[in-house]
């Protein structure tokens, strides 16, 4: 059968698939439905998986994001001594590789020792070696809280795993009961990584015809994220700020972070790996993120290079805090997180974050096009009370990766002519390239000041606020605001509006964007 997306169907247990049983969880339970979707009791597989769990271990000779699980699984149709036997046959006949030992579960308190696979081994080879061992190492799932599992016999060659064979014949409950199915299932993993740099005879998965030799951890870790990145996009994952979007994200922005060059390449070569096998098209998304990512980088590694508070790189400069805590890692150094968390709380508390982590005021992320539309966001203001009326008040915004939104308080309808004094005013400050500077100041200050305050908002006695300036000083704009902006207006691009409308009577609503 062909491989199941790496976004699971209908599993919210897990973010991806990460083993070849997960599309066939529900034919472990109900065995009978298999004869009827697939006209057999038995299946095989070459499933794509993506795990993350020893993502910090990648660069190494044989952890990868990314990687192909072989597998048979039988819904009733073989038992154990077949799949024990089917194995032994493919791997030293077919393959003609030597087995050092197989290890069998142990038993526990709560499930007695698998002996019916002990024998079985014994009278295929009663010269094998054969070692006991408990939940730890053989036992497998379920995947998730809840689902099938069971014992495992696991094949070893050169001192390395190479196949996992599991006997579903548990459901494990949420509240750790293991109940009897009904039928014994057959899950076998085998990957594919692993096994071709034993049959190819090589020293590390990186000079199998996987990869391409790569001999750094660096050129690894680029190797793997960029390949597991490719795959995620085909699929249909787009880079984002949760769930496997935020994943997708991490790997790109680790794979940039590692290499010496543009994705591009590395891209190309992956899809020529893989040309007989898959289809894969990421649309461009890698390399749009990675354009995004090398400009928070390139400032965001100067000022971590400056030792600049984690919570600054993170508000200022959109450097997130999982790449400082790593950087710092690699110099000895630590970060801390406790006091970092203690000071984005206050943020949050300033910004009246929702408890969702998005900012009541508008910010919908930290992402480098939405920090430069934040920016925008507080020259259109200032341009609307310049060119419109002085005494336009915003009244709600907001602001994604794609466009800024706000509310503003305004008797009518902006005239054509008005809204292109409004962008043309903009874009003029835009060109002058002037400076933004945050500064922390006395809320009376700010407030004798005349900074820009959100309406209705509550503030603290000590207040963020940020300046738009010319070198010598001279504001064009100023709010109350925790950030994070652009640290000079040359950096937003074109400013254009897109839209203008009324929200209800004496407010309007203007969209707009940087191109």
């Amino acid at each position: 059968m062909p491989s199941a997306s790496l976004l699971p169907e209908n599993d919210p247990s897990v973010l991806f698939t990460t083993a070849g049983m997960q599309q066939f969880k529900q034919y472990y339970t109900a065995p009978e439905n298999a004869l009827r979707d697939f006209g057999t009791k038995n299946v095989a597989t070459v499933q794509k998986c993506v795990r993350t769990s020893d993502i910090d271990e990648v660069g190494d000779d044989t952890h990868h994001t990314f990687l192909e699980m072989l597998g048979n699984f039988s819904f009733g149709g073989y038992g154990k001594q077949e799949a024990i036997e089917y194995a032994h046959e493919f791997i030293t006949k077919e393959l003609g590789l030597q087995i050092d030992y197989v290890s069998v579960f142990g038993g526990d308190k709560d499930i007695p020792a698998d002996n019916e696979s002990q024998i079985i081994w014994q009278k295929i080879d009663k010269n094998l070696k054969i070692k006991g061992h408990g939940k730890e190492d053989n036992f497998w799932g379920p995947t998730g809280k809840e689902g099938p599992c069971g014992s495992t016999t696991e094949i070893y060659i050169n001192g390395v795993e190479i196949w996992n064979i599991v006997f579903n014949e548990f459901y494990k409950t949420r509240e750790g009961a293991y109940n009897k199915l009904p039928v014994l299932g057959i899950d076998t993993g085998m990957g594919l990584e692993r096994l071709l740099t034993i049959v190819q005879n090589k020293k590390n998965n990186y000079e199998t015809d996987l990869f391409n030799n790569e001999k750094t951890r660096e050129e690894r870790i680029v190797a793997d994220h960029t390949k597991a990145a490719l795959f995620l996009a085909s699929d249909g994952i787009k880079p984002g700020n949760t769930g496997a979007g935020y994943v997708l994200r991490r790997l790109i922005r680790r794979a940039v972070r590692f290499s010496k060059a543009p994705l591009g390449k590395k891209i190309q070569k992956i899809k020529n790996t893989y040309s007989n096998t898959y289809m894969l098209d990421d649309k461009g998304e890698i390399e749009k993120e990675e354009k995004k990512f090398r400009e928070t980088l390139e400032k965001g590694m100067k000022e971590f290079e400056k030792r600049t508070d984690p919570f600054i790189l993170f508000t200022t400069y959109g450097f997130p805090i999982e790449l400082t805590t790593e950087l710092a890692h690699e110099q000895g150094r630590k970060v801390d997180l406790e006091d970092f968390n203690k000071k984005m709380t206050e943020h949050q508390k300033l910004s009246q974050t929702s408890s969702a982590g998005m900012f009541k005021g508008g910010l919908q992320s930290h992402d480098p096009k939405t920090i430069k539309l934040h920016t925008a966001h507080h020259l259109l203001l200032a341009a609307l009370q310049n060119v419109v009326d002085k005494n336009i008040k915003q009244r709600g915004s907001n602001i994604n990766e794609e466009r800024l939104r706000m509310d503003f308080l305004c008797n009518h309808k902006l005239l054509d002519e008005e809204k292109k004094k409004v962008e043309d005013w903009v874009n003029d400050k835009i060109k002058v390239g002037l400076e933004v500077v945050r500064r922390d100041l006395p809320f009376e200050k700010a407030r004798k000041i005349g900074a820009e305050m959100e309406f209705g908002a509550k503030y603290p006695d000590a207040v963020s606020v940020y300046f738009i300036e010319d070198k010598n000083g001279g504001s064009v704009s100023k709010e109350f605001c925790a950030g994070p902006h652009v640290l000079n207006t040359k950096e937003l691009g074109h400013f254009k509006i897109l839209k203008e409308e009324a929200v209800s009577q004496g407010i309007r609503r203007l969209k707009a964007v940087l191109e």
